[in-house]
């Protein structure tokens, strides 16, 4: 009973390592299972997408009640007056520590 055993099992043991070294099951059999599971993968995405398309915004009262205030109003005229008031001019370089540089200091 063993004896067959052992023998199946070596038959199939063949048989794989046979069929593993063709080139359409070692380079074709991962091609096709990537395609199916990509394809399985995108319609989990897609449903996402379809599931949240009813989801409507909260309205400013609504974010008021909630909240979340609206300070200012932010427009283009705006942010590029505030640019302009910075001092570009006077500027220092300041050097970020490395990786290997905060190891050291924290040995020491």
């Amino acid at each position: 009973m063993a004896e067959k055993l052992y023998f199946r099992l070596d038959s199939l043991k063949n048989i794989f390592l046979a069929y593993s070294k063709r080139k359409s099951i070692r380079y074709g059999l991962p091609f096709i299972l990537f395609v199916v599971g990509g394809s399985f993968g995108l319609r989990e995405w897609t449903q996402i997408r379809y599931q949240f398309s009813q989801v409507k915004g909260v309205s400013k009262e609504e974010a008021e009640k909630m909240g979340l205030h609206k300070t200012k109003e932010v427009t283009l005229e705006k942010a590029f007056d505030d640019i302009q008031k910075l001092d570009i001019d006077n500027w220092e370089n300041k050097r970020g520590p490395r990786p290997w540089e905060m190891q050291n200091e924290q040995r020491k």
